[in-house]
């Protein structure tokens, strides 16, 4: 009995010194997992800045409702009042509680009185977490260019997805002690500090920015639009100071956002650039020594046959110099000028000039255009290349490739924060033929132009206008254009290029001259302003086109 009764004793001692002992990080976690948690602490994501520091996108603390298992012990009076101040039903509430030691959310960012409404009721397992929402100042303004991030404050598109691993940081955690009912009552230790994330500064001027987008909203009402688009480029570095697109939304209210609203079609959508592509035809031209700027080409008798098909010029002008040419927007004179050239040669000047390749501005979903190989091209799809038909292209890089008649004959790239310092340019054409096909462009934007209604008083222009028809299916639809304007300012000595799009225009005006140019001139001259940019010729001596006078028609 005795030797039974020491046995008992000496297992007795081996488990206590198993347990105690030998064994007693076991026991210590299983101790430590009823009352000691570790607490997510939730890093704030950095601030999308304009240019001049203003704030796009900013992080403000908000309380998060969570639940442990202990919540599941509460009364059903305490039930009632939690799934009221939640928003949802008794049912609801108990589906969204824990059946594991995991906690969960039951409601995700709430206003600071709801919030402590929901604390003061003194739930069991029931504690707030503290996250971040984003907020947008500029609203619908910048939805394009910023984006919005989600409930879990993940970018979903635009800068806010492209930027995720430099705007989110790394959050932190900390250990704390809770009693029974999840309430916190010691802080135990602090094992990783959250780190903010990065700044982000944009080369965008939100001033510039809210005016484009005013000028856009307002031509796309006025002509009863389908959307648009503008983008304003620093002529000297190449900076985006502005992209604005309609239809448009507000970030700030994710669960009204449409889909469909949301890309930003200044970089995302193609569309052919019709008659903004005839400068390029001229330059090539130039270039390669067939014609002077004061060469005459005989456009008569305002249509021309290439391997069965006929190109039109809205008008019988019979003979027109190079200038002319691209002040009257001729088809017939762009496409003599494009076949007395190689297609190797035409297609040079456009790939040189950002045609056929992104423009890496580093906005995601960049789309690279269509400029077919050369070795396929037909007479016939030559002629047309000639005049913005048969290649697609962006409006940004559109935008971008007008940076060689503004700085001489370079082309820049475009960037979407702000530079340090201007950046290199590649020499695309020489600087004589780039002050020449300025001039032509300064022509265009003049009376007896297709874009008389892009001056503005006290500044010289340039630039020219587009009117194409819409694919639809294998050819051309009727009555569904494309009306773009791409302008200089000032003409002189260009600091800003401007770019517009409007799409599908259906209130009586289609012709870019009348549609896109004016959204230039207001545009412009708003910019001009805010930039400080002098005058450059007499405000008295700018013929500013009265509403409703006719615009030198282009053939589309």
């Amino acid at each position: 009995m005795l030797i039974c009764i020491a046995l008992a004793f000496i297992t007795l001692i081996g488990r206590a010194l198993w347990l105690q002992v030998l064994n007693n990080d076991f026991l210590q976690r299983k101790g430590e997992s009823r009352y000691m948690r570790d607490l997510k602490i939730s890093a704030s994501r950095g601030m999308i800045v304009d240019r001049n520091n203003e704030p796009l996108a900013i992080s403000t603390p908000v309380e998060s409702v969570k639940a442990g298992q202990a919540a599941a012990k509460a009364e059903p009076e305490e039930f009632k009042k939690l799934a009221a101040l939640l928003g949802i039903t008794q049912n609801e509430l108990q589906a969204r509680l824990p059946d594991t030691q995991r906690d969960v959310f039951l409601k995700r960012q709430l206003p600071p009185q709801q919030a402590e409404r929901i604390v003061r009721l003194g739930i069991p397992g029931v504690y707030l977490e503290r996250e971040y929402r984003r907020y947008y100042p500029a609203g619908e303004v910048m939805s394009h260019v910023i984006g919005f991030t989600g409930v879990d404050d993940k970018g979903q598109e635009a800068l806010e997805y492209a930027f995720e691993s430099t705007l989110a940081g790394k959050p932190g955690s900390r250990r704390v002690i809770q009693d029974k009912r999840a309430r916190i009552v010691e802080d135990v230790d602090s094992i990783q500090a959250p780190q903010s994330g990065q700044r982000l500064t944009l080369s965008i001027d939100a001033r510039i920015q809210y005016l484009a987008f005013r000028e856009l909203k307002a031509a796309v009402t006025e002509h009863h639009a389908k959307a648009g688009g503008v983008v304003v480029l620093d002529a000297q570095t190449g900076e985006i100071l502005a992209m604005a697109n309609l239809p448009a939304f507000n970030p700030n209210n994710r669960g009204q956002i449409d889909a469909r609203h949301t890309r930003n079609r200044v970089v995302t959508d193609l569309f052919e650039p019709g008659s903004t592509l005839k400068p390029f035809t001229a330059a090539a031209a130039l270039e390669a020594g067939n014609f002077k700027p004061s060469s005459i080409i005989q456009t008569a008798p305002g249509q021309m046959i290439i391997g069965g098909h006929t190109i039109h010029d809205s008008h019988a002008y019979g003979a027109l110099t190079v200038e002319q040419v691209i002040q009257k927007s001729s088809n017939i004179g762009a496409a003599k000028m494009g076949l007395s050239l190689s297609p190797e040669v035409l297609w040079n000047m456009l790939s040189k000039s950002g045609f056929g390749s992104p423009p890496r501005s580093g906005f995601p979903g960049e789309v690279t255009g269509r400029l077919y190989p050369f070795k396929s091209w037909r007479p016939i799809q030559q002629a047309t290349m000639s005049y913005g038909y048969g290649i697609s292209v962006s409006l940004l890089q559109l935008a971008r490739s007008y940076t060689i008649f503004a700085s001489e004959g370079l082309l820049y790239p475009v960037s979407l924060f702000k530079l340090s310092a201007p950046p290199e340019g590649e020499r695309v054409i020489s600087v004589d033929t780039a002050r020449a096909v300025r001039r032509m462009l300064e022509m265009a934007a003049q009376s007896g132009g297709t874009a008389p209604g892009a001056q503005v008083a006290g500044y010289s222009v340039a630039g020219k206008t587009g009117t194409a028809h819409k694919l639809a299916g294998k050819g051309y639809a009727a009555n569904r254009y494309v009306a773009s304007f791409v302008g200089l300012a000032p003409a002189t000595q260009p600091k800003v290029i401007i770019a517009v799009m409007i799409d599908e225009p259906s209130g009586g005006q289609y012709y870019g001259g009348a549609v896109a140019a004016p959204v230039f001139s207001r545009i412009g001259a708003g910019v001009l302003r805010l930039m400080a940019v002098p005058p450059d010729k007499p405000a008295k001596t700018t013929v500013l086109v009265p509403d409703g006078m006719p615009v030198v028609k282009e053939e589309v």
